[in-house]
């Protein structure tokens, strides 16, 4: 689905930044790397929450950063912002908000670009944007990047509470 397809953008997207890497000078500046995209291809006629779930998918490997919403870091709901903000829509920045604001969907009825809620340690305090195939991208944690997980783990399966689409 949406995540074999993203999954494959995104390994020839790094292919080519790497072969660019090496036959580029040696160093990069620090403003390149901290410079938001300009720039996103996505495809006319997709939804909103597509177009998130591309946009925030190319994000993986950027580091997280508590309170962060730019491609220089991100936190949970920092990356669903962006990404949706990208896409055309605005959604709220907090995860308390984002729980409040979206239309709840049932786990049959999820889509790609759908927010997902984890209740982690007792309470609901982590988001991320379905893919399709049960997989997710999120940024976890204080040390780590925006990445892809699978609900089928039993830590996110389990601490899965709910989705949500803005409507």
């Amino acid at each position: 689905m949406i995540a074999q397809t993203l999954r494959q953008q995104l390994v020839t997207t790094l292919s080519a930044l790497m072969l660019l890497a090496l036959t580029a000078c040696s160093t990069v500046s620090s403003s390149w790397v901290d410079a938001e995209p300009q720039h996103h291809e996505v495809a006319t006629g997709q939804s909103a929450g597509h177009k998130a779930a591309t946009i925030a998918l190319r994000q993986v490997g950027i580091p997280y950063r508590y309170g962060g919403k730019t491609p220089s870091g991100f936190d949970c709901s920092g990356l669903v912002q962006y990404s949706y903000s990208k896409a055309g829509k605005s959604v709220p920045r907090t995860t308390g908000k984002l729980w409040s604001t979206l239309q709840p969907v049932s786990p049959g009825e999820m889509k790609p670009g759908d927010v997902l809620f984890f209740r982690i340690k007792g309470k609901m305090s982590h988001v991320g944007l379905y893919l399709g195939d049960s997989e997710f991208v999120h940024a976890p944690s204080s040390g780590r990047t925006v990445s892809v997980a699978s609900l089928e783990s039993p830590f996110y399966g389990g601490s899965l509470i709910r989705a949500g689409r803005p409507r």
